[in-house]
């Protein structure tokens, strides 16, 4: 069973017999009036999963935009069965460099997230991610605003 499809299955059971997830991020602090904004739009279609144990999982995506290849992201699922939550930690990999993000599982087809920093072009970054998957889990579309 893949991570993505198992962990909405945790979150609503409650039980740690399997894990997955689904890539976005929450509201960020407020950036300055002098910061730039920029987006980004995507969809993430699943690669490989792997389960570390019953609480911690891991997910590797390619990221695609208008059919072409614009990077990979790697997803950290850590379940904690006493809250019934899942944290999800996020390394989105493009030509532009790492832009890292953090994010609670929502249980739905739609999570939110928040970004916390980069390097090369996303150094200093705090943003907005969010994702809605389809039914299966398998792809992604993503929208991550940002502030530099």
């Amino acid at each position: 069973m893949n991570f993505r499809t198992n962990i909405a299955a945790l979150a609503v059971a409650g039980t740690a017999a399997a894990l997955s997830g689904t890539a976005a991020f929450l509201l960020p602090a407020a950036a300055g009036a002098s910061t730039a904004t920029h987006t980004l739009k995507f969809t993430s279609v699943q690669q490989a999963t792997v389960r570390f144990s019953k609480t911690v999982g891991a997910s590797q995506d390619k990221d695609v935009k208008n059919g072409t290849l614009i990077g990979y992201d790697m997803l950290r699922f850590v379940f904690n069965p006493k809250t019934n939550t899942a944290s999800i930690g996020v390394a989105l990999d493009t030509k532009d460099g790492f832009l890292y993000g953090v994010l609670r599982e929502s249980g739905s087809a739609v999570t939110h997230g928040k970004v916390t920093g980069g390097t090369g072009k996303y150094a200093g970054a705090t943003g907005t991610i969010t994702a809605r998957s389809n039914d299966a889990a398998t792809r992604t579309a993503v929208t991550i605003t940002y502030h530099t």
